[in-house]
């Protein structure tokens, strides 16, 4: 047992005092873990987007002052009672969506949507609904489940995965959230048949993974879309066949017309991954007639709402979301993180910047701008 079990730990976390102003670097105490919870020690984590869109005040979800991230992986510091599947010393990759294999969710088969915490988790507290965090007496908000932006952090034990740890971690926390979301999209989700004519909106993290999943199931066509051309080369590096820039069709042509004229009537299998409820609404239109399949992850703000022509889906198009790529973290993640380590999948390929938890807000810097698809912070 550690030295630090069952007592308080004292680290530095990265911690949004309020929406819309910088994370600042702080002191906090960490509790112990209660019953059913697991205390980790967070080794590395990816800035997310949804990091950045929850601190620009956004989500409706939102509650300050917190301690975000949810993309993180480390090693098991403690647990507290109960816990059986994980121990002291184990890596793990957090889960964001967590996987209790008892409520009607997991039982369901047909969805990795687990409801165990989901209640608590989304109003920023433990599954007892209290807290674990503080700082100079206050008390800090969790987020996602994960908490990674924190060198310590106290999850569910139904929100993390142990996994083999000759994968470097750096590298495991990318499957957190992004990489597995689009990549599971694609092979889970969707399970994209060979040879489908497939579209990509939005060639951020999430849609290089999309696009890597269908090349792993060898799609035909996979046509990459985004206003920035510096995404181009990127895109095909992951398996893009061809890159459009809306931006640049002739005036008068939408994008969906475009694609469909390319593609004799329309996709296969198209993706949102902007956020964007209006190219949301482009991707279901330029799926096809009769089997074409739209797929949203991008997450939009709140208040946002679809629109689209009812007889877009009465001839037979499909509009889906997916959330972590419909991959259920504890039974399949361990399998995704062998076929990275076989070399079936990338991870590395993402990461474009690195900093260190002291300069953190430079890695939100980077995330924020258009050349960055992933920032992997150092917590230590």
């Amino acid at each position: 047992m550690s030295d630090t079990a069952g007592k308080p730990i004292t680290c530095k976390a990265a911690v949004a005092w309020e929406a819309g102003k910088p994370v600042s670097l702080e002191t906090i105490e960490v509790a112990p873990p209660k019953k059913g919870e697991v205390r980790v020690k967070v080794n590395f984590t990816g800035i997310c987007h949804t990091d950045m869109y929850t601190l620009s005040g956004s989500d409706p979800e939102g509650a300050f002052p917190a301690v975000l991230g949810h993309e993180g992986a480390g090693v098991v510091e403690s647990v507290g009672e109960g816990v059986t599947d994980v121990k002291e010393g184990d890596h793990v990759i957090l889960l964001y969506t967590a996987e209790c294999r008892q409520c009607k969710f997991c039982k369901s088969g047909k969805t990795n949507l687990c409801g165990a915490v989901r209640a608590t988790q989304g109003k920023g507290v433990m599954p007892d609904g209290t807290k674990r965090f503080t700082c100079n007496g206050k008390e800090l908000y969790h987020f996602m489940g994960t908490s990674t932006f924190s060198q310590y952090t106290v999850v569910s034990q139904y929100s993390l995965v142990a996994i083999d740890k000759s994968c470097p971690l750096d590298k495991a926390c990318l499957l957190g959230c992004g990489v597995t979301t689009g990549f599971g999209a694609a092979t889970i989700t969707n399970k994209i048949e060979e040879g489908a004519n497939v579209a990509v909106f939005g060639i951020g993290c999430v849609g290089l993974a999309v696009i890597d999943g269908a090349s792993f199931n060898k799609a035909g066509r996979i046509i990459a879309i985004d206003i920035n051309d510096g995404k181009e080369q990127w895109a095909k590096k992951f398996g893009a066949t061809e890159f459009i820039n809306p931006s640049k069709l002739p005036e008068g042509k939408s994008i969906v017309d475009h694609l469909i004229d390319i593609t004799d009537g329309g996709l296969d299998y198209t993706f949102d991954c902007t956020g964007n409820t209006k190219v949301m609404r482009s991707a279901l239109e330029s799926a096809h007639k009769g089997w074409g399949e739209a797929t949203v992850i991008g997450v939009a703000a709140a208040g946002e709402e679809i629109s689209f022509r009812p007889f877009q889906v009465v001839t037979g198009r499909v509009l889906r979301g997916s959330a972590f790529g419909g991959v259920k973290g504890r039974t399949q993640l361990p399998g995704m993180v062998d076929l990275y380590q076989k070399g079936e999948f990338k991870i590395d390929e993402y990461i474009t910047h690195t900093t260190t938890l002291d300069e953190i807000n430079k890695g939100v810097d980077h995330t924020k701008s258009g050349n960055c698809i992933r920032c992997v912070v150092s917590m230590d």
